[in-house]
């Protein structure tokens, strides 16, 4: 079964910088997008960022220049930092995987349960 483990959320000041972790067993790695979204109330779903097998990273403005997202290969893990954390950033942010179970299955979508980030103002 495909699994995602988030870590990382919580509550944190303006201006100040957050990591979320994301585990994710039960795929093929290797050929997987792995990244985050979030969801905050009066607005609408968004990716927030991801990364492809090759390194591509894909942000949203309103994070591009503070936000970093990577991938360990070795612990298939997927982790986004955000730095000059704002109000706006508040939101459940759900890990996602993009992929295959194994060779010749179809691609799919997977999502984590959600973490909670709440940012005082």
């Amino acid at each position: 079964q495909v699994q995602l483990v988030e870590s990382g959320g919580g509550l944190v000041q303006a201006g100040g910088s957050l990591s979320l972790s994301c585990a994710v067993s039960g795929i093929v790695w290797r050929y997987s997008t792995v990244g985050w979204h979030r969801q905050a109330p009066g607005k609408e779903f968004e990716l927030v960022a991801d990364i492809s097998s090759d390194g591509t990273t894909n942000y949203a403005t309103s994070v591009k220049g503070r936000s970093t997202v990577s991938r360990d290969n070795a612990k298939n893990t997927v982790t986004l930092q955000i730095d000059r954390l704002k109000p706006g950033d508040t939101g459940v942010y759900f890990c996602k995987a993009d992929g295959t179970r194994y060779l010749g299955d179809e691609r799919r979508v997977y999502w984590g349960q959600g973490t909670q980030v709440t940012v005082s103002s």
